[in-house]
């Protein structure tokens, strides 16, 4: 429902208070964008007071509209609408902004503050991330409801400033949106024209209104300080469920300030003392004191709120009949607002593991089948390179603009947008995955930090893993790309070894929902392992196993990961020929594996062992895990574009190499 306005004096004071909480806040921390807020706080409010569905006392109430700020620098704006809404921020929150163990960090932060929907900051990302939560409320829509009752009626209120909308991650999201007819998703885009630099005008001359209607988006223009314009804007914006909007604000950095409105010194520092008490004079607002909430402002917020609780009422009213009625329905929505899945995936997926010599990608996709009949929140694609990644879901059809019942996606050539939009499908309880060849996790990176730093169950499938994709040679052979993605604190890298470790992998990421886990899989056919007889399937999960063992105190233990494990046994056996007694380790995951207890890890890698690393990439890293005696045998240069047997030879990757390379340092 919409609560209309009765009182234009009043709107305008609601306004005013989101726009000098903002610039108190900004101004006492001495840090910070006022300028965003004071722009947009009319249009916020408008949103705030007589649209947004939300209930403060239930922050993840599953049928509450989404709020993005996207703008993420504004994050002022966030806390002000927060603490007036009556969420549980209280006014010294606000005065502590981006303070040590505050919540109120420089950018807003998903978990920490009730009421923020996702982490923003990096800029386009909240656009990428309003996109997947359209979508993922068109696909809930589409598996929740029944003949008589949806529990599935919420939208997507973003604003998007003008770096924004120049980042291109933005561009891929908002073009996937227009194909997919997202209608949930409204927009609104902070056409200030000013970045950090001066006016946007140094850099900027494309006609935003142009480029979303060419995207298939519906295209709605307010006065952002009228709010019946701004109420009448978005009001179309809801009625057209066919296009998602996009609401083109005219607005004016630091607005009211009268030496810094309109100009970049408005974007990225206070406004000082002066100009700020001057933005209050000039607007009707009291100089003092500091973070000012009038009583009747606070009112405001609260009468809509109030006035939306009969229909969250309703709800609750209405989800316990359809519950009766629709027990796995309902287990679906419990399933998503809680984000939960099976306990014991890897267990139940390495009993259906595949064997035989195959690829890992070609593995995965027999995995994902099962994967996807037990955890019905699974759903993924790739960035068109579904016939490579082996991704798709074989029983389900993909999503379409006609319709959403299906379970696989067509991303396009849009890694990085495929990224922030599965961010926003994890952020309303999916669980995703996004597929593509691993060199291009350099295109994906800066939404699968995001998915780490907001602990999301994002899986990113990743093949191609290594040199070994052959003859495209090194603008498609990762080297350095698994060493720098281990060090993406809590992204859980898995590179599997066959069908065993495949199976384990996907049951590893499914069931981690603390975090995202990338899958780094093969093109090339590895075979089957041989592993000793106390060996057990659960071992896996703890991130490394040995697979050929060795009782001497001196033996030298092989570690390697993914394809080079099937050498590295090759090696041993050579080298056992020789007298040497040699172990073999098969490093799964190496972060995992450092998380388990001394005992584990003594176990695996005996102390005082001579040790050597085996992996197809940069040796960085792997000291860590050899000592400083160790020996690590990889490549610490670009690739070459030959078939993968020339390139094991070529870079001594074969089971001989690895032999004699270990016997030169062992001194045999």
């Amino acid at each position: 429902m919409t609560l209309t306005s009765v009182d234009a004096a009043l709107d305008r004071r609601c306004a005013n208070a989101v726009r000098f909480l903002a610039a108190d806040g900004v101004e006492k921390a001495a840090s910070g964008h006022p300028g965003m807020p004071m722009g947009m706080a009319d249009v916020a409010t408008v949103i705030w007071t007589r649209f947004l569905r939300h209930q403060p006392h239930d922050p993840t109430w599953p049928d509450r509209d989404r709020f993005v700020l996207s703008a993420g620098h504004g994050s002022m704006l966030l806390y002000s609408l927060l603490h007036l809404a009556g969420y549980d921020l209280p006014l010294a929150e606000l005065q502590r902004f981006r303070q040590l163990g505050s919540r109120t960090p420089g950018h807003p932060e998903h978990g920490m503050t009730p009421g923020v929907e996702t982490t923003t900051g990096p800029l386009g990302q909240g656009v990428g991330n309003a996109v997947g939560m359209a979508l993922a409320r068109r696909m809930a829509a589409a598996r929740l409801a029944d003949a008589q009752w949806s529990p599935v009626h919420w939208r997507v209120f973003a604003i998007a400033g003008d770096g924004c909308l120049m980042e291109g991650v933005s561009h891929e999201a908002a073009s996937l949106a227009g194909h997919l007819g997202l209608g949930e998703l409204v927009l609104y885009y902070d056409d200030n024209r000013i970045t950090i630099e001066g006016g946007t005008d140094l850099a900027l001359s494309d006609d935003a209104a142009k480029r979303f209607e060419a995207y298939g988006w519906q295209v709605l223009r307010c006065d952002p300080y009228d709010h019946a314009s701004i109420a009448k804007a978005t009001e179309e914006a809801l009625a057209d469920t066919a296009r998602p909007s996009l609401v083109i604000c005219p607005s004016h950095i630091g607005y009211g300030a009268p030496h810094k409105q309109d100009t970049r010194h408005a974007h990225g520092e206070p406004l000082g003392a002066d100009e700020l008490a001057a933005a209050k004079r000039a607007l009707g607002w009291p100089e003092s004191p500091s973070f000012l909430v009038p009583e009747d402002v606070k009112a405001r917020f609260a009468a809509h709120v109030a006035a939306l609780r009969p229909e969250y009422d309703a709800w609750q009213r209405d989800r316990a009949a359809w519950q009766a009625r629709q027990p796995d329905k309902a287990a679906m929505l419990e399933a998503l607002n809680r984000g939960r899945v099976p306990t014991d995936l890897v267990e139940k997926l390495c009993e259906v593991a595949p064997k035989g010599t195959a690829a890992t990608r070609v593995h995965g996709s027999a995995v994902l089948q099962e994967a996807a009949r037990l955890v019905p929140s699974l759903i993924g694609g790739s960035a068109d390179l579904e016939p490579s990644t082996k991704t798709w879901i074989k029983d389900s059809p993909a999503v379409t603009r006609q319709d959403a019942s299906g379970r696989n996606l067509h991303f396009g050539v849009r890694e990085h947008g495929m990224g922030a939009v599965m961010n926003g499908l994890a952020l309303s309880g999916w669980t995703p995955y996004g597929a593509s060849f691993l060199v291009f996790t350099d295109y994906a990176r800066p939404a699968i930090r995001l998915s780490s730093l907001m602990h999301l169950p994002c899986i990113w499938v990743f093949t191609h893993d290594s040199v070994f994709l052959g003859e495209d040679g090194p603008t498609h052979q990762p080297i350095e790309h698994l060493a720098a993605l281990r060090l993406i604190p809590g992204l859980l890298v898995i590179r599997p070894a066959d069908g065993l470790e495949t199976a384990a992998a996907w049951g590893m990421a499914i069931e981690r929902r603390d975090g995202p886990t990338l899958l780094a899989l093969s093109r090339q056919n590895l075979p089957e392992l041989p592993r000793p007889s106390t060996f057990h399937a659960s071992m896996l999960r703890r991130g490394a196993t040995v697979v050929r063992e060795h009782d001497a105190a001196d033996a030298i233990t092989l570690i390697a990961t993914g394809s080079e494990v099937a050498p590295a046994l090759d090696a041993a056996d050579r080298l056992g020929t020789l007298g040497l007694a040699v172990r073999v380790v098969s490093m799964l995951a190496p972060t995992r594996f450092l998380e388990q207890d001394a005992a584990w890890r003594d176990r695996v890698l005996p102390p005082g062992g001579r040790r050597v690393s085996i992996e197809a990439g940069v040796t960085a890293g792997w000291q860590a895990l050899v000592g400083p005696d160790g020996l690590t045998i990889g490549i610490d240069r670009f690739g070459e574009s030959a078939p993968a047997s020339a390139l094991a030879e070529h870079f001594g990757l074969t089971g001989e190499a690895i032999a004699r390379r270990v016997r030169e340092w062992a001194g045999r």
